[in-house]
């Protein structure tokens, strides 16, 4: 049996089932059940937290989305979308004990050369950064909190 870490996150009600000797978790975004790797463990507890903290529709978020970069087929870790459809934000997880470094955020930005999205996430459970994407002024800044979903579309509507 593996052992899975505590993380900086909020403990989330998983379903795990041990399944001809691989534990599996229950993913509910994909409605299915998934190999407990300790970057599924991340990415379990870290939409737990995005849709019972920042409130995050359940139904307008997907985990492993199919992508194409520069010719090549990725998975996006997890998209989360504004009402109309368009991504939103993207979360890149690593497993517990993967440093977060240039190279992580570079994947992410490759990733949303092809979604676009306005937030971008890295995580390994213990680190979370977020960062705002600017494409007028074709930058990015930092940012100290995850964005509440309801405050974006309420600002939103308000523009």
């Amino acid at each position: 049996m593996c052992k899975y870490e505590e993380l900086n996150l909020p403990a989330a009600p998983l379903r795990i089932r041990d399944e001809n000797g691989i534990r599996k978790v229950f993913d509910r975004l994909r409605d299915k059940w998934v190999v407990l790797t300790p970057e599924e463990w991340v990415r379990q507890h870290f939409t737990y937290w995005l849709i019972n903290e920042f409130h995050y529709p359940q139904s307008l978020m997907a985990n492993e989305i199919g992508i194409e970069v520069n010719g090549a087929k990725k998975r996006c870790d997890t998209v989360a979308f504004r009402r109309e459809g368009t991504p939103l934000l993207i979360v890149e997880y690593k497993a517990p004990d993967i440093r977060i470094t240039q190279a992580v955020f570079d994947q992410i930005v490759r990733y949303n050369m092809s979604l676009r999205a306005e937030y971008l996430i890295v995580s390994n459970g213990m680190e979370h950064f977020c960062c705002k994407i600017d494409y007028v002024g074709n930058t990015y800044h930092f940012i100290p909190v995850i964005p509440d979903y309801q405050d974006l579309f309420i600002s939103r509507s308000e523009n």
